[in-house]
């Protein structure tokens, strides 16, 4: 390399930083207008993925709460599903989502493709309006997740590493909520979700290896199945069915939903699922988790994260599967912990 083209890529480098730099001090600006005063403050509308609420938002929460001094009864926390257990005594209100908008309202974002809550939204604005005159809250301030996807894309573009992540975030265990459950489930059993994702694409020959992977585990233990049938996301849940196993599908109440599946997982000895979503949650409640994929190019930072936070909160074990070498290998997973030959190897 010339000393021109390395003077280039210096150059390059800290132009680079230098704009991750002035990101990072708009945020912390716009974070500490979020937060100034005595008066409340309106968390949310948390409308994104389930994933990026457990493993950035919440912890991200409970920093701020910290580092400025929030005290709990301050903030006013909307989501949706019943996650208030989820947000324990970082708020004295919670707000449900699904008071306020359809299930309808919230499918139509995910298929149109908004993930992400990285702006305010007409739905957004619309729910603080319409929570802030039923509480009665007069112009409060707004704590959006927009700021939190702000503030860690540095993390997950490359350009901060974990350690930006740890000293923004404060993890602890979560605690199951008391919610009635609309079946009677195994005194010993086995939780899953399986769900179509960038992570675990819908294919035959995944799903060839997930229903495998269901009918080992109802082998040995009565399995419950989380898919729900509701159809307030972008995801296409898998339909494995098997023996021994049970399915809360079309017993669930959107307003609930979260809730329900959360007091199933934590009465579980083991949950495996498709990495993202609850298996995100899952360790949080104490439970081993196995997360399954066959593409982990969207996965690698949140894995990170994931592998370095749960072991100090005493989270469940995390063990993660790549079921990409067995479909490479034409192997498929077999009753007791066998592998299979179903295939010539893929070249």
């Amino acid at each position: 390399m010339t000393a021109l083209a390395r003077w280039r890529s210096r150059a390059r480098r800290l132009g680079e930083q230098w704009t991750t730099l002035r990101g990072e001090w708009r945020v912390e600006r716009d974070l500490e207008n979020a937060v100034a005063g005595t008066g409340p403050i309106v968390v949310g509308p948390w409308v994104s993925e389930v994933g990026y609420e457990v493993l950035y938002w919440i912890p991200f929460l409970r920093w701020v709460a910290a580092a400025y001094r929030v005290a709990p009864e301050r903030i006013v926390v909307l989501s949706r599903g019943g996650t208030a257990s989820w947000y324990g005594t970082l708020a004295s209100s919670y707000v449900e989502i699904l008071d306020h908008a359809t299930p309808p309202e919230l499918a139509a974002r995910a298929t149109a493709g908004v993930l992400k809550q990285r702006e305010v939204s007409d739905l957004d604005r619309r729910l603080i309006a319409q929570v802030s005159v039923a509480l009665g809250l007069d112009q409060p301030r707004v704590l959006h997740p927009s700021l939190m996807f702000r503030w860690f894309a540095p993390f997950w573009s490359g350009h901060e590493t974990l350690g930006f992540v740890e000293r923004h975030t404060r993890y602890a265990r979560i605690s199951p909520p008391d919610v009635p459950l609309p079946l009677s489930l195994p005194s010993d059993y086995i939780a899953v979700k399986f769900y179509g994702a960038r992570s675990l694409p819908d294919e035959p020959a995944v799903r060839d290896q997930l229903r495998a992977l269901v009918d080992g585990l109802s082998s040995r233990h009565p399995v419950v199945h989380l898919d729900t049938g509701l159809g307030l996301d972008e995801h296409s849940e898998y339909q494995l069915g098997g023996d021994r196993t049970l399915t809360v599908s079309g017993r669930l109440e959107p307003g609930t939903n979260l809730a329900v599946q959360t007091r199933i997982i934590a009465g579980s000895r083991l949950f495996v699922g498709t990495c993202g979503s609850l298996a995100w949650l899952a360790p949080l409640l104490g439970v081993p988790t196995v997360p399954v994929f066959t593409d982990a190019s969207f996965l690698h930072a949140h894995l990170h994260v994931a592998r370095r936070v749960y072991p100090r909160v005493g989270g469940g074990r995390f063990s993660p599967i790549d079921l990409s070498g067995l479909t490479g290998a034409g192997l498929t997973v077999a009753r007791g912990h066998q592998l299979a030959a179903t295939a010539q190897p893929v070249s």
